[in-house]
């Protein structure tokens, strides 16, 4: 049985100029060059450089709609005014340009090196051993198995039955292992180990032998899981060694490399270029902010677009193909207007919130004592500036400002807030680099533990929870005491 009904509700929905400028806002530098770049593309009205390169051509654009159409195809002419897209005299230049960088700014550049991946360097290697053909194709496809660290994570049987499935390569167990071992000959040393325990065997056998040398190779074939949980009172008995020994023993290991894929200089794994969106500088004891636009182009309207409207205008008979052309002109001005509308918008949104979150850290951001941080949220700056605070996070993610200090991650200056004795707000970020502060300083024969870090730590004021303790600990990549021990 079919019903009708009468639901009235209300509903609120973006605009495409909003979705647009929403994606731009979140844009860092390299990606928005490059969106400006395929919007000058898309839209042949568009121009880049500066617009004093002519002179702006004045016309009343009303006249244009003179001619009789349907209403559904009619257009308004008087939505389009093209002083608006081009005076924009009294507008502060952050928000008509991309770029507020002075000529005589000092341009840095990153070079780029050029190299072989790391698993073609391997293949290089394998031609200096005498293989056939069956052979060469068993150790390209074992190199083909390493992964970026350098380690082979399979078994030999599963890489026997994976040959003969995936490449026709019938061979047995003993020809992997023989092959596999020519590949442990390959450099950088340790390279397709199975384990971290093969690994380290494997670069100890390259090394000339001493009596530390020969002692780190038995406690590592022999002794491994006691060494691993560092229980150095069991190696020292069970090895009939001194302590004098076992160290020097555990520094030559120390010294060998973990993941030997990843000291490879020629690694292929891609490496971001990280360009900021923001500088800050300190002039005189204060604060500047600049944008960074260096590389992305100024935007106007094209000056043969309004050239074809003034022809329009003044042409008397006005073909059906005329009006065409200007409906196209038209929607192709509107669209370029909503752009350099949204690029306003974002430049202007860009700094209007960094330039709150700069003076919010102004403290730390004048020294560079990271324990200077102060507590901050999206909210806060949200509310400093009138902002929604997904507009805000918009702003710090994935950007990037370049401070005096270092390039830094935005969303990094944002942190919770913790009460220390005093009753006082302060920032995670402020505890965790005390924590680090007092691991670092501590005896590393008896490091300490969790439960005497948070006593430490409450005595220097901050009241904080053994598990919160562990839980910094673990967000700093620190081990447990009993991994921090060293004899």
């Amino acid at each position: 049985m079919l019903k009708q009904f009468l639901n009235l509700k209300i509903s609120q929905k973006l605009s495409p100029q909003q979705i647009q400028l929403m994606k731009l806002i979140q844009l860092p530098t390299q990606a928005f060059e490059q969106r400006l770049l395929e919007e000058m593309n898309e839209n042949p009205a568009l121009e880049s450089g500066k617009e004093d390169d002519y002179e702006k051509d004045e016309f009343d654009t009303e006249e244009y709609d003179d001619y009789e159409d349907s209403e559904a195809d009619r257009i308004d002419s008087e939505d389009i005014n093209i002083d608006e897209y081009l005076n924009s005299d009294d507008t502060p230049d952050y928000k008509t340009q991309a770029n507020n960088y002075s000529d005589d700014d000092e341009t840095k550049e990153t070079p780029f090196a050029a190299a072989i991946s790391f698993h073609q360097d391997l293949i290089n290697q394998l031609n200096t051993f005498i293989l056939n053909d069956e052979e060469r194709d068993i150790a390209e496809f074992l190199v083909g198995s390493i992964d970026d660290t350098g380690y082979i994570r399979r078994s030999i049987p599963d890489l026997v039955d994976d040959m003969a499935f995936t490449q026709g390569l019938y061979t047995t167990e003993k020809q992997v292992e023989t092959i596999l071992n020519i590949i442990h000959e390959l450099e950088p040393t340790g390279v397709g180990a199975r384990d971290l325990q093969e690994c380290l065997l494997l670069q100890l056998k390259h090394k000339t032998p001493t009596e530390s040398i020969d002692l780190a190779t038995a406690i590592i074939d022999q002794h491994f899981d006691a060494f691993v949980r560092k229980h150095y009172d069991k190696l020292v008995q069970k090895l009939n060694i001194s302590n004098e020994q076992l160290r020097n023993a555990i520094h030559e290991i120390e010294r060998l490399n973990p993941k030997p894929g990843g000291s490879f200089s020629g690694n292929t794994k891609i490496t971001e270029n990280i360009v900021p969106d923001f500088a800050i500088r300190i002039i005189d004891g204060e604060l500047e902010l600049t944008l960074n636009g260096r590389n992305a182009p100024s935007l106007h309207i094209s000056k043969d677009y309004q050239e074809m409207m003034q022809t329009y205008k003044e042409s008397k008979d006005k073909s059906s193909s005329q009006k065409d052309a200007v409906q196209f002109i038209k929607q192709k001005l509107d669209s370029a207007k909503w752009f350099i509308d949204a690029i306003k918008q974002r430049q202007d949104t860009l700094f209007v919130t960094m330039n709150a979150i700069m003076h919010y850290q102004k403290d730390y951001l004048l020294d560079g004592d990271e324990t200077r941080l102060k507590p901050m949220i999206l909210k806060d700056i949200a509310d400093m500036i009138g902002l929604d605070i997904s507009t805000v996070s918009r702003v710090a993610n994935s950007k990037y400002v370049e401070t005096p200090y270092g390039t830094k991650l935005i969303k990094e200056f944002f942190s919770e807030a913790m009460k220390n004795d005093q009753g006082e707000d302060v920032s995670t970020l402020e505890i965790k680099k005390i924590l680090q502060n007092t691991i670092e300083d501590e005896d590393k024969k008896n490091p300490l533990p969790d439960d005497l870090l948070a006593e430490i730590l409450k005595e220097k004021g901050y009241p904080i929870a053994r598990r919160t303790i562990a839980k910094y600990r673990e967000q700093l990549e620190i081990p447990v005491a009993r991994m921090r021990k060293k004899l």
